[in-house]
């Protein structure tokens, strides 16, 4: 009896939290998004917070076009074949989120330097403000 009602528990938490492989891509885009949106926050708050440095700016918004450019290059040659639903499968939108996510985070950690700021002494500091 004990065995029956183990076996029972067993199968319904393991069914209770399995997800459809479209869940499990909405939950995917939703990190990215949220993720992305970080970013966006961060980097506006760096304009808000550098605007009086103009030739800092303009460097800032050059970078992070680039940047762009070499996120969307890093999503191809991680999936570089045309047929991506078919060669891929259907996990295809799940891994390009979790992948775009993890630049995005990537990105958003090197730029809050900006925000942050650096020691005192550090003579490599460039335009990162001092704490």
């Amino acid at each position: 009896m004990k065995l029956f009602i183990t076996a029972i528990l067993f199968f319904t938490s393991f069914f209770s939290v399995s997800q459809t492989q479209q869940e499990m891509n909405i939950t995917a885009k939703q990190a990215y998004i949220e993720a992305d949106k970080t970013l966006n926050n961060v980097y506006q708050n760096i304009l808000t917070e550098y605007k009086t440095d103009t030739a800092f700016i303009e460097k800032l918004k050059i970078s992070q076009r680039l940047w762009i450019q070499f996120r969307d290059a890093e999503l191809d040659m991680k999936f570089p074949k045309e047929n991506k639903g078919y060669n891929y499968g259907s996990v295809y939108p799940m891994c390009v989120s979790y992948y775009l996510k993890s630049l995005t985070e990537q990105r958003t950690q090197t730029l809050k330097e900006w925000l942050t700021g650096i020691e005192e002494g550090d003579v490599c500091k460039g335009s990162v403000k001092l704490k």
